[in-house]
């Protein structure tokens, strides 16, 4: 049920007065209004109406006398059926766009502005053409979530083309043409004519411009859009609903009322009320058919019942109009160092500014990488301190030296290495076990003798599962010996063992193993 509150009767009912002031804390603790306005809102600008003795309704007629039209006939898309109510049209639209250039918005726009600030407008819908809005910083053009204020019957600073749709402003030299009942051209269709007659082909029709506004029974050009918007303010949830200065009369705006205050209705707020409430701002009340949709009537001027919003709102939450100034932007102000800053002998510090030296600064520890326990990723993490293989060592099954092996005991002088009863011993052999290499005699360079070096090397295919026969070694020392080219009998040559499960020489005067000597003949090197 509808509850009629009259602003006149505020002062002396203390009933209406205290459910007005509700609604103005209804507002202030709402966070997504919707807002629906009307001409009503536009009356205090300084337009005039259309129906009175100086309206412009009455400036036109006299200019067509003529002409049989009726009010809202001026904004019915059937007047360009007849070229006279055609000029008609224009001439008024050029006579009422004069009148709101000199006007100015009125407190309701500049509420509208203030609820926006607040971040408390979730959108604005209109049905005015004057464009009042935007000139207080409601953006009613650009993408979707750019849009503020949607304007439901357009905007009578722009002029549309009848065949492109070219959607540009009206400038002062269309508002001449129309006021002498004539449409001007499109700039555009000229334009693309111009071009393909030049490129010897036929001429395209140019139109004409018209005011960008949307007549009774006429499609809106931005429909589309304008649907988008509503589906997505209707998924918002919003908790409050104004309608202010329309007496909801036309058909797309009543079911627009009504889809948001069903939303309104059904959303939890956290108001006061008890929920969202839809509040219907106007001179006249609203039809019957509202009675269960309109939570409250507000009798009177949209211009006083803003005001008195804004006055309870800043009483009430104060908060919400402190707004913070720096000091050093107002004239005759300065930034100037404090005296604790002085007296502590900090320098360079700033009045309101911590000093910078009084908290140290905290250091971390940089924490050890753990090592992995698998061989491949510890690997790859020790890559950088590895030396490269040589090809060499790779093909004689040799482990790679690297920074974690134990380095192999030659002096700079080439002296012998020790004597290892077993290859598993050696150094370079403790890491991980490889394929047995042979082994060769290590010739001492120091001196200027000529001798024969043998290379042993058993043949593993033949005689891998015998003994080695120790009187084949000696037989091979004694020829060394009768040898006449010989220099020195091969007494340097001492046999240690033999085993037959390894098939491995151990000798005395033996080297690392030389991947470079792998030979099985016997070689004189001098």
């Amino acid at each position: 049920m509808t509850v009629t509150l009259g602003l006149a009767e505020s002062s002396t009912d203390q009933s209406t007065r205290r459910t007005l002031t509700n609604l103005s804390l209804a507002v202030a603790k709402s966070r997504k209004i919707i807002v629906v306005t009307g001409a009503g809102i536009s009356c205090s600008s300084g337009i005039p109406d259309f129906r009175s003795s100086d309206g412009l309704y009455n400036l036109v007629k006299s200019k067509y006398p003529n002409a049989v039209l009726k009010g809202r006939d001026l904004f019915d898309s059937s007047l360009f059926r007849d070229p006279t109510s055609t000029s008609l049209f224009y001439t008024f639209i050029s006579e009422l766009k004069r009148s709101i250039d000199g006007a100015s918005p009125s407190p309701t726009h500049k509420f509208l502005e203030t609820l926006r600030i607040k971040n408390k407008l979730l959108r604005s819908y209109t049905q005015n053409i004057d464009g009042f809005e935007a000139r207080v910083g409601l953006k009613s053009k650009g993408k979707m979530n750019e849009i503020v204020n949607v304007q439901l019957h357009g905007d009578v600073h722009r002029v549309r083309c009848s065949v492109c749709s070219t959607d540009i402003e009206c400038s002062p030299s269309h508002l001449s043409t129309f006021l002498d009942g004539e449409a001007p051209d499109c700039p555009d269709c000229a334009e693309r004519s111009e071009v393909r007659v030049a490129s010897s082909r036929r001429a395209l029709k140019i139109g004409t411009l018209r005011p960008a506004i949307v007549l009774y029974d006429e499609p809106h050009p931005q429909g589309d859009l304008i649907g988008k918007i509503q589906t997505k303010d209707l998924s918002q949830k919003p908790d409050l609903l104004i309608i202010m200065g329309t007496s909801l009369k036309v058909f797309g705006l009543k079911k627009l009322a009504k889809e948001f205050a069903k939303v309104v209705h059904a959303s939890s707020s956290k108001n006061g009320l008890g929920g969202g409430k839809v509040i219907f701002v106007n001179k006249t009340a609203p039809g019957s058919e509202w009675k269960d949709i309109i939570d409250y009537h507000v009798q009177g001027n949209t211009d006083d019942w803003v005001e008195r919003v804004e006055r309870e709102w800043r009483k009430a939450k104060p908060s919400h109009w402190e707004t913070q100034t720096t000091l050093s932007g107002l004239p005759g102000m300065k930034v100037v160092k404090s005296a604790l800053a002085k007296s502590k002998g900090i320098k360079g510090a700033k009045e309101n500014l911590p000093p910078a030296n009084t908290i140290p600064p905290i250091r971390i520890p940089p924490s050890k990488p753990i090592k992995p326990t698998s061989p491949s990723k510890r690997k790859t993490m020790d890559s950088q301190r590895d030396l490269p293989e040589s090809p060499t060592k790779k093909r004689a099954g040799l482990p790679a030296r690297s920074s974690a092996l134990e380095p192999i005991p030659f002096s700079a002088s080439r002296s012998m290495p020790d004597v290892y009863t077993n290859a598993s011993q050696a150094p370079w052999m403790k890491p991980r076990q490889q394929a047995k290499p042979s082994f060769q005699p290590l010739v001492d360079d120091s001196d200027d003798l000529d001798r024969d070096v043998f290379l042993i090397e058993p043949d593993r295919k033949e005689s891998s599962e015998s003994d080695v026969d120790l009187h084949d070694l000696s037989m091979l020392s004694s020829l060394s010996s009768e040898d006449p080219s010989s220099p020195e009998p091969m007494s340097d040559l001492t046999m240690l063992s033999a085993s037959s499960d390894d098939d491995v020489f151990d000798m005395s005067l033996c080297s690392p193993p030389r991947p470079s000597w792998t030979t099985s003949q016997a070689v004189r090197i001098t």
